[in-house]
């Protein structure tokens, strides 16, 4: 008889933590710390880096992508994250994040492969040669749930465009920090670090993909991926890569973290789809946070008018 353990990540649904059941307990602990109690067992509760301490972006660049639905609070927003690097549980994030990055830390991005220009970038260089914008985009877990974030950043294609990718390069792949000292969850085996995640060429350089350097016109926290994350809205959230270390022009697709962990549950191209199921669970309706009922999934997110071309002539069910 064949018996399928479970792997870490292997998930169900109706066990991935309901974002009530998640906020009841976060009160729980943030009230029993207000009066003395559990002080020892979560010194961390919190959104890390206090919020009045935040650089604040001034001067945005208005964005004619973004959604003028409402948007997800700033609170929900910071402390209901997935980052296995920090945890699977969606507060480990805010818990463990909270000195992340050490500020003493020079971030730097390295950026190479199929290009002419190559090289290595510290943080202000990488940034500031470029307009910040705000970009309301929706986001959408594979999980099911679903948030509306005000993102603060430039376009990706901008950045590329400066290390002038050659004709072989048909793919860009990025890479997270790997560093489990300041990333208690990389000393899990839940997936291969350091995280990797891949887009091809063409959706790299579509005008909706940014590199988000902050969201509610401040700075990104740790938890929410500190200091440089991508943002790639008509995918599922794991595509949007995290705390960003290396960009790297590829002739062949990459082998991204979740595709090593489990390629039949997680495609490379991983576009939001209602008609392609997780094998595991529905994808054709989601919850956003803060709202009791479910609403109807989007094709490409509702970014179709942007995106669908890209795809025009696949077998989106194979090319998953």
């Amino acid at each position: 008889m064949l018996i399928r353990r479970r792997k870490p990540w292997d998930l169900p649904e109706s066990e991935v933590t309901d974002y009530k059941v998640y906020k009841n307990r976060r009160q729980f602990l943030n009230t029993s710390i207000t009066a003395g109690l559990a002080l020892a067992a979560a010194p961390s509760i919190g959104l890390g880096k206090p919020v009045d301490e935040l650089q604040v972006y001034k001067d945005l660049k208005p964005s004619p992508f973004s959604t003028d639905e409402e948007k997800t609070t700033f609170e929900a927003i910071t402390t209901y994250n997935n980052f296995y690097e920090f945890g699977t549980g969606k507060e480990d994030p805010s818990l463990y994040a909270t000195e992340f990055p050490d500020e003493s830390q020079i971030w730097k991005v390295e950026i190479d492969g199929e290009c002419d220009n190559p090289g290595v970038y510290e943080y202000d260089d990488l940034v500031k040669p470029f307009t910040m914008e705000e970009r309301i985009y929706r986001m959408r877990c594979v999980e099911g749930w679903s948030m509306v974030i005000p993102w603060i950043g430039f376009p990706l294609a901008e950045l590329l465009k400066r290390a002038k990718p050659n004709s072989k390069a048909k793919y860009v792949e990025f890479t997270t920090l790997y560093d489990p000292e300041q990333m208690p969850g990389q000393n899990r085996d839940v997936l291969e670090w350091p995280y990797v995640e891949g887009l091809r060429m063409d959706e790299a350089m579509n005008p909706l993909t940014m590199i988000s350097v902050g969201l509610y016109g401040k700075e990104l926290l740790g938890q929410n991926g500190a200091p440089l994350r991508l943002v790639v809205p008509w995918k599922y959230g794991f595509k949007s890569i995290k705390s960003v270390v290396r960009i790297r022009f590829v002739e062949e697709m990459p082998q991204t973290a979740w595709m090593k962990a489990n390629a039949n549950e997680y495609g490379f191209y991983s576009n939001v789809n209602p008609n392609v199921n997780h094998p595991r669970w529905s994808q054709r309706r989601e919850r956003r946070i803060g709202e009791f009922l479910k609403r109807d999934t989007l094709m490409f997110n509702g970014y179709g008018d942007y995106v669908a071309e890209l795809y025009s002539g696949m077998d989106l069910k194979r090319y998953f």
